[in-house]
């Protein structure tokens, strides 16, 4: 059975990626946006290497990408001294911390999404909006976000579950606090180097069983909207 620290660190995986994928479907809207739908030549030239620099977290390896957060957030990185200047001490080995990493590994998973919900639009919706006198924001609200709803329940699924099953980044960057910076990947790495198999096959179970729920759940969303389109 799962014991008080199996719960709590239950408990703050919930929390942290509730969080982080909240924070990345508001910041990754006008992101996604301006990749897809951005039409300024002065611009332009930026959003390949911006779609790339999204992407990177599914290439590089998590351990490299916590590293150099962990440098950051020290009391020599840039964002270190910041924190520190402005009297929120360090970031790193903290929650805060493992939201700023979880929100940057788990970018590509919410904000790749968007991008290809705004590029499927095509100009048509937003220029019938345009001929009945709407605003580019009121088009925005009214005609693209809700098209772009799959685009949108994708992104926030595979955020979620993403951030859940963090193993590498929150180990760098927060460590092994219990009820502060223990995940549920990390308790399981724990159990397993205690030899304690029973309490990690409860923790390793319940991932596989919900990983495999949410993908499920997934599929046959995007069925049913696709089976909604072609009707």
């Amino acid at each position: 059975m799962l014991d008080p620290n199996a719960l709590a660190a239950i408990r703050l995986s919930i929390e942290l990626s509730i969080l982080a994928t909240l924070i990345l479907l508001v910041a990754g809207t006008p992101l996604a946006w301006w990749v897809a739908r951005g039409r300024s030549p002065r611009w332009n030239w930026l959003r390949v290497p911006v779609r790339a620099l999204v992407a990177m977290p599914l290439v590089l390896p998590p351990s490299v990408l916590g590293f150099y957060l962990l440098v950051a957030m020290g009391p020599n990185g840039p964002l270190g001294q910041l924190t520190q200047a402005l009297g929120w001490g360090l970031l790193s080995f903290s929650f805060w911390g493992l939201l700023i990493g979880s929100v940057i590994y788990s970018l590509p998973f919410v904000v790749q999404p968007l991008i290809n919900a705004f590029e499927a639009l095509g100009q048509r919706p937003l220029e019938a909006a345009a001929t009945l006198r709407a605003g580019p924001l009121d088009a925005f609200w009214h005609v693209a976000l809700p098209l772009a709803r799959p685009g949108y329940l994708t992104g926030a699924v595979m955020g979620f579950a993403h951030t859940l099953g963090e193993f590498g980044v929150v180990l760098m960057i927060g460590g092994n606090i219990p009820g502060q910076t223990r995940t549920i990947s990390v308790q399981i790495y724990d159990h397993v180097e205690a030899l304690e198999y029973a309490q990690a096959h409860w923790l390793a179970g319940g991932m596989l069983v919900f990983s495999f729920a949410v993908l499920l759940a997934l599929h046959l969303l995007q069925a049913r909207s696709r089976r909604a389109g072609g009707g």
